[in-house]
């Protein structure tokens, strides 16, 4: 029986409540494991004490997700894929984000090469508190010719430490390419129907993960992974294809929710990270935008369901913004609302005659109200209050947006209103003006009641800052 809640976790603990894993009490430890934040080895005394070895295997056992886990590369830039336990998000979470990588080829000049590459590494979107960032690079073999191949593998592997998919059917090219690549753990794709057999031999020689690729064909696929497992391959990603267009694209749909049911409903010979190509858009459409825009709408559906891992082609910002905010959307734990940090942040370079602007930790509500300040080139302060990542208007009503709060907040942050600002006037948000009162006999300062939506902070501010009286 899978583990899902902290009370079953628990059951397999010591209960001593000892520390020393870092937690207070052994049933706190137990909810780290269920979050994955901590793994069964944490607990000492269960790795020290020969009482505790069987139950710590069973619990590894029982905490090990349905879904294998796949690490592709190594270092700080390695991807995990696959990893889940359920099929939909609201039940738990998804743990590992769809792992985005996009194409080079060996017949590319080292310019455009080099070109290429440096637009993947370093392409960043900031977006809600983080930067959005593309994962991998993956190198197709278009020459056929296995030293032309190996050659381009090993100036990518000079030009960036992202990990690497090796894209070839022939397995010469392939192995060509691990002699250079293996220490750096790439993904081969792929293993097919005629080539599995020295796949497979190339995969244990090396110790890399494999693609499994059987279009259209489940059977073929689930024969092929419980081969490779029998064989001790078990770092197995599934290509069932990506067919793009018309009743094919439906049938595509079809096969990853059937293999991902299956996975999770226990059927382990089929319970592996499932690989998607929109890249298959560009051999179905001859015009570059058609192209573009299928791809971006097939990566953006098997996303959604359930694509781990994607190679595409397309790195124009148009393409790339939808699937990302797509993917990180999807992978936000739907349990734990999207904060930051409680305090008194700096927007720009704040005097004493800067505004003070009061909002909530909700990360979409700090990160509007800082880029509606800071795109305006307006130095301030904004007071950050605990919300517990709950906006404005739902915080005050229910009572997460306080006049203590804010007190609580400032004194915190050390920030003495009277002593580091000219006028002691805080700006509440539009949806707040309920709190004025309070806040003025608690924080003890004058408060004006700014704009509902921060958009319009900037004309609010020429008008009534800074105050009329001190």
């Amino acid at each position: 029986m899978k583990i899902n809640s902290p009370l079953d976790a628990y059951k397999y603990l010591p209960g001593t409540n000892c520390g020393r894993c870092g937690e207070d009490t052994c049933m706190a430890f137990a909810s780290h494991l269920i979050d994955r934040s901590k793994s069964a080895k944490d607990c000492l005394p269960m790795i020290e004490e020969d009482k505790y070895a069987k139950k710590l295997e069973e619990l590894e056992k029982l905490l090990a997700p349905e879904i294998r886990e796949v690490t592709i590369g190594t270092g700080e830039k390695s991807v995990n894929i696959g990893g889940d336990d359920v099929l939909f998000r609201h039940k738990l979470t998804f743990f590992n984000k769809t792992a985005y990588a996009y194409d080079v080829t060996d017949t590319m000049d080292d310019k455009e090469l080099e070109e290429r590459i440096n637009t993947i590494q370093t392409f960043k979107k900031f977006y809600v508190g983080e930067f959005l960032t593309l994962d991998m690079v993956a190198v197709r073999c278009v020459s056929g010719k296995p030293e032309t191949f190996a050659s381009t593998v090993k100036k990518v592997i000079g030009l960036t430490e992202l990990p690497l998919i090796l894209c070839s059917f022939d397995p010469a090219v392939l192995k060509a390419a691990l002699e250079v690549a293996a220490d750096k753990k790439p993904l081969m794709y792929a293993a097919n129907q005629e080539n599995w057999k020295e796949v497979a031999g190339l995969a244990k020689e090396y110790e890399v993960p494999v693609t499994l690729f059987a279009p259209n064909d489940l059977d073929l696929l689930k024969s092929m992974a419980k081969t490779f497992a029998e064989m001790g391959i078990e770092d197995l990603v599934l290509d069932p294809g990506t067919f793009p267009t018309g009743k094919e694209l439906k049938t595509t749909f079809e096969n990853f929710l059937k293999i991902r049911r299956a996975g999770i409903d226990g059927d382990g010979e089929i319970a592996y990270p499932i690989m998607a190509v929109p890249l298959t858009a560009w051999m179905a459409y001859d015009d570059d935008v058609s192209a573009s825009y299928w791809e971006t709408v097939v990566a953006s559906v098997l996303t959604v369901k359930y694509g781990d891992i994607m190679i595409m082609h397309s790195i124009e910002p148009y393409a790339l913004l939808p699937e990302m905010h797509l993917r990180d959307t999807i992978y936000t734990d739907p349990r734990k609302p999207v904060t930051v940090d409680p305090g008194v942040w700096e927007v720009g370079s704040p005097t004493a005659d800067s505004p003070i602007i009061v909002t909530t930790n909700f990360a979409l509500t700090y990160y509007t109200v800082e880029s509606d300040i800071s795109s305006n080139k307006i130095d301030c302060y904004i007071v950050v209050a605990d919300t517990e990542g709950i906006g404005v208007e739902a915080a005050v009503a229910g009572g997460q947006l306080t006049a203590d709060k804010i007190k609580k907040t400032l004194e915190n942050a050390k920030f003495d209103l009277k002593e580091k600002t000219n006028y002691n006037t805080v700006i509440l948000p539009g949806l707040s003006a309920r709190l004025q009162g309070d806040v003025e006999d608690k924080v003890g300062s004058k408060v004006l009641i700014g704009p509902a939506d921060s958009g319009r902070l900037p004309g609010w501010l020429e008008k009534n800052w800074p105050p009329q009286d001190k």
